[in-house]
């Protein structure tokens, strides 16, 4: 029996997002709202109804009404993707992290190129909040929707840029202690 993937597209300040969650919690957040390609096993169905929940909150914290979202998830990924992505929960709204942070935060200290390619991966960017993630110099890094999306997502979070893609010291004030 097929798993039953039920998506919708949401207009945000940031453009067009896909969410789609199965019967145990959210599974995907696209930020380009485009369809994924399903897994053989997959069954997508287009329902807005089903979505509403996480829409909701997804529209709550672009309105600046939301800082922790509390949705369940049901994330696919590695054992390691996984201790990755918990540890990417656990960095505050309006704070900032590195790469080499999350991977001391996992007790993989050497793992950080690692810990970047888990997060390419998420599958529910902004949920999991991947975009709080920066260079160990404080420059603004890659992010699935581009640099201009993780800076939007940033400002609205209250971190600020200077000087064009870089931002202050991650350490003083700006960020709060990794997971």
């Amino acid at each position: 029996m097929p798993r039953i993937v039920h998506y919708a597209r949401v207009q945000t300040p940031v453009g067009e997002l896909l969410i789609a969650a199965t019967g145990k919690g959210l599974c995907r957040l696209q930020l380009k709202g485009e369809l994924p390609a399903p897994k053989e096993d997959e069954t997508w169905i287009e329902s807005r109804e089903h979505l509403r929940p996480y829409e909701k909150q997804l529209l709550a914290y672009f309105r600046g009404e939301l800082r922790d979202f509390n949705c369940d998830l049901d994330l696919d990924g590695t054992p390691f993707q996984k201790r990755c992505w918990e540890a990417l929960r656990r960095i505050p709204y309006g704070a900032t992290c590195s790469y080499a942070e999350i991977a001391q935060a996992i007790g993989r200290p050497r793992a950080f190129r690692a810990v970047g390619q888990a997060n390419h991966q998420n599958p529910v960017a902004i949920i999991v909040p991947c975009h709080r993630v920066i260079g160990a110099d404080g420059a603004l890094t890659g992010y699935g929707g581009g640099l201009g999306m993780k800076q939007a997502l940033l400002r609205l979070e209250g971190v600020t840029a200077q000087r064009g893609l870089e931002f202050p010291d991650h350490t003083a004030g700006v960020t709060q202690k990794c997971g």
